[in-house]
């Protein structure tokens, strides 16, 4: 058989038309006609190569020498081209646009066969492999996430927060203050339980390596800035002292909360202080409380609920001062907030009602999670809380919307943050407490309110009811007994002395409230403390003519 590029030449030399004089349409055919067959010559040299480069990447050669077989064998099919491209004019251009066709798809299958080599060695790496002007480079972390995993990423999100460093002319300022942990970061509050100017960041690095935790009572230090040094907007910690007053490796080893074991109260707070304040002395008649109590006091408006609280807190300071005192007072009005400043010796929290939602809620949690890590370290602590109603309403406000509203207007969530917050109250089985006696409004008139409290109203452990009818008549403190106790009183109270308080009750809700009331107040001041009282009533039957 002829060649084909001498069966070409003899066609063109035969008595045809010369190519100058064919038609631009004839030409462009013709060459699609001859680029054909080297197209399939490409693809058959590209599946013979594929093996070939499998059996190099198999015996251990690079892929640069199954590549460099492609080159030599394509360079073969080039040497062919160039001796059918003898033709003069269009035909010489046509075989030099087939040989750039020819280097740039060997290009591409080079690339290609590095490709599939990488794949098979590196187990499909190339997806963090990145481009750059159509070149092909390795990234610097594409490795990262084989060894750790899920682990590895959590690691490097916290180590994208650098440890601070301190240098040998860096002048360090104290700090002290409680710890408030957000959702990536914490800030040590340092001038009560809101926010601050003077507020030192703490990094989720630190947070974890320390395992501290929020309400902790921190100590450390801050770098101070240099001349010309531009000032954070707030000072990062670079040394942390102690925790909690603890070394911080001690504080590790400290319980959790919400794994301690809650027991009814069984230590006994007594109120009674001196004779001639007869609040503290008809409390503890009326509603024993104890050492990891949760009470409720009921209260409508103008009762004399603040009174009420103002003497607790006395008679706490006075007759237990192992106990921390916290009183937490929310969307209160300011000049209260002054008089409960003033009046009681304990750690006073406030917010004033002409701050926002948010400040409410804050300062409710945080003082919270302060009292649960006084807890976790054995102490006893009493939180008086003013009031859960208005805490409700500012969770209502501050909450996110679910869709799912109760009547009154109250979302269906924002009622579980103040439940959360009462029912921390418990008494620890091997020491500690936390006491929480809040107020609750009702008879105001709203239905949200009357929705807050009968939301509450199982969860306490002890009731507390003011009356508002005796407040009206200035018949002070305006306690309703028959609607006021404490359930099992039996724990806190020895038989003799549970014995002489059945029989008073028994006495006292034969009466109407304002009678019992009376009576009581009357036969109390006639003596000078409640163990005179009860000895009385035991050796006789008090009556209404008595």
């Amino acid at each position: 058989a002829q060649p084909a590029g001498q069966r070409q030449r003899g066609q063109t030399a035969s008595g045809e038309q010369p190519r100058s004089e064919r038609s631009g349409r004839d030409a462009r055919a013709e060459r699609n006609r001859d680029r054909q067959p080297d197209n399939r010559d490409r693809q058959t040299d590209n599946r013979d190569r594929q093996p070939d480069s499998r059996a190099a990447s198999a015996d251990g050669e690079r892929p640069g020498q199954s590549s460099g077989q492609s080159q030599s064998g394509q360079g073969q099919s080039g040497r062919q081209n160039d001796r059918q491209g003898e033709r003069p004019g269009q035909d010489g251009q046509r075989q030099d646009n087939q040989r750039q066709d020819n280097r740039s798809g060997q290009n591409d299958n080079r690339q290609n066969d590095n490709r599939q080599n990488d794949n098979r060695q590196g187990g499909g790496g190339d997806r963090d492999d990145e481009f750059d002007g159509g070149r092909r480079r390795r990234g610097r972390y594409r490795d990262r996430n084989r060894r750790g995993g899920r682990e590895g990423v959590a690691n490097e999100r916290f180590s994208n927060d650098p440890d601070p460093t301190i240098a040998d002319d860096d002048v360090l300022i104290p700090v002290a203050g409680i710890l408030d942990i957000l959702d990536n970061y914490g800030f040590i509050r340092t001038s009560g339980y809101l926010t601050g100017p003077n507020d030192v960041y703490v990094s989720l690095s630190q947070v974890r390596r320390y395992a501290l935790r929020r309400g902790d009572a921190l100590t450390g230090a801050v770098r101070q800035p240099r001349e010309g040094e531009k000032k954070d907007k707030y000072n990062a910690l670079v040394r942390l002292d102690t925790v909690n007053g603890m070394d911080p490796e001690r504080a590790r080893q400290r319980p959790d909360f919400m794994k301690l074991t809650p027991l009814y109260p069984q230590d006994r707070l007594r109120l009674e202080t001196e004779s001639h304040i007869l609040t503290t002395r008809v409390i503890d008649l009326v509603m024993p409380i104890g050492k990891g109590q949760r009470a409720l006091i009921v209260s409508p408006p103008k009762a004399g609920k603040t009174m009420v609280l103002q003497a607790i807190a006395n008679a706490i300071t006075t007759n237990n001062p192992e106990c921390h005192l916290m009183v937490v007072l929310v969307d209160e009005r300011p000049e209260e907030v002054t008089d409960m400043q003033r009046a009681v010796k304990g750690e006073v929290i406030a917010s004033t009602f002409d701050r926002p939602p948010t400040d409410h809620t804050t300062i409710a949690e945080l003082s919270i999670e302060r009292a649960k890590r006084l807890v976790e370290l054995g102490h006893d602590v009493v939180v008086l809380l003013d009031n859960i109603t208005r805490l409700g309403r500012a969770y209502n406000l501050a909450a996110p919307a679910s869709g799912r509203i109760l009547s009154g207007g109250v979302d269906s969530t924002a009622l579980y943050p103040p439940k959360r917050f009462l029912g921390a109250a418990r008494n620890i089985e091997h020491g500690g407490s936390l006491t929480i006696l809040a107020t609750a409004l009702v008879e105001t008139g709203s239905t949200m309110d009357t929705v807050i409290f009968e939301e509450f109203k199982g969860t306490g452990n002890a009731e507390l009811k003011l009356d508002r009818k005796l407040a009206d008549k200035r018949v002070f403190p305006a306690i309703d007994i028959p609607a006021s106790g404490t359930r099992k009183e039996e724990i806190l109270l020895p038989p003799d002395e549970l014995a002489v308080i059945i029989k008073l009750r028994r006495v006292l809700h034969a009466l109407d409230s304002q009678q019992a009331l009376e009576l009581l107040l009357n036969k109390v001041r006639e003596t000078r403390n409640n163990v005179e009282f009860l000895m009385q009533i035991q050796k006789t039957t008090v009556g209404p003519g008595d």
